[in-house]
């Protein structure tokens, strides 16, 4: 009993350091567009060696319409990585869709209005991976200053944040022109969409076999699609149709799907789920598992909601067209 006690006081004492260590935060312009200036917030603990180290990429939520990298729900998020050994980065990027009833007439016919957002649409999402790719080339600019593993930089998303990994991933797998704003070679060591999709024209195809990716996605997400909407020559792909195309590649991934949950999934995880989180980053971003997992959770008793999404709910559910 007293060997387990020795061992087990040393364990006890490391997690608590970890868990109360000092989390420093730095803000870095990482560009000006159009009069917009980006920031990001580096959040890190001092260390006592200068050990590279991995990192994850932060965009935030709202609907490409508001939100800021440092809301106070995601600190929490932020200063919990930051212990465990990581270097959060949260950015901030261009918000397209911020005035959209001044940007297009939301009382003229279905059809127009459909076409006029998105084209918005469509625009909004290539400024948001954009400033991404923008960002994360600041952070790769800078990892030997800031002591960054650059095999290891994750990148991961809340809702409108988590459209804009998924699509930069997407846009990374098709080489497109944009993807091409990125460090010669570079790759993200792995996703996490919290209540994501792929916004294409056309049919969802990968000409590459994506990073690793985690989802978190409630069935009955109105926000956001968990399963697939087709709307004219466009598609937003959730993570149902994605992960049958992931598994068609054989390219790894996790879905954790929450059966009668809405978009509270685009925040409850940052905070419920911190340990499969961990799971994911140590086993398919480190380890380099080739697996797909898939795990279902139930509210026993919860009464059943709506599960086909169509367009008009994501555009009434978002901005009350």
């Amino acid at each position: 009993m007293k060997t387990k006690l020795r061992l087990l006081l040393p364990l006890a004492l490391l997690c608590s350091l970890a868990a109360s260590a000092q989390v420093d935060r730095q803000t870095f312009v990482y560009a000006i567009k159009n009069g917009d200036t980006l920031r990001l917030d580096k959040y890190d603990t001092p260390r006592p060696h200068a050990e590279a180290k991995p990192c994850i990429i932060f965009v935030f939520g709202g609907s490409f319409m508001r939100g800021s990298r440092d809301a106070s729900r995601y600190i929490p998020f932020y200063t919990h990585w930051a212990r465990r050994g990581y270097t959060v980065a949260a950015i901030d990027y261009r918000l397209g869709l911020k005035d959209v009833r001044t940007k297009i007439d939301t009382k003229q016919r279905k059809l127009k209005l459909f076409n006029a957002f998105t084209d918005l649409f469509e625009e909004t999402v290539s400024m948001a991976v954009e400033d991404l790719f923008d960002a994360t080339r600041f952070i790769v600019a800078h990892a030997d200053e800031w002591h960054i593993d650059t095999q290891r930089i994750t990148a991961c998303g809340s809702s409108a944040g988590a459209i804009t990994v998924l699509q930069g991933e997407y846009e990374i797998c098709n080489h497109t022109a944009r993807a091409a704003a990125l460090p010669d070679g570079f790759r993200y060591a792995g996703i996490i969409s919290f209540a994501g999709c792929i916004f294409s024209e056309g049919k969802m195809t990968w000409a590459t076999r994506p990073a690793p990716i985690l989802f978190f996605h409630g069935d009955a997400d109105k926000n956001v699609p968990c399963d697939k909407i087709k709307f004219m020559r466009f598609g937003l792909y959730g993570p149902k149709p994605i992960t049958a195309q992931l598994e068609a590649m054989h390219a790894p991934y996790c879905f954790r799907l929450f059966e009668n949950a809405e978009h509270e999934i685009a925040t409850n995880p940052m905070h419920e789920h911190l340990d499969e989180i961990a799971l994911f980053l140590d086993k398919f971003v480190d380890g380099k598992a080739n697996l797909y997992v898939n795990t279902t959770e139930t509210v026993a008793g919860q009464p059943g909601r709506k599960k086909k999404i169509k367009l008009k709910d994501c555009l009434k559910a978002n901005f009350n067209f």
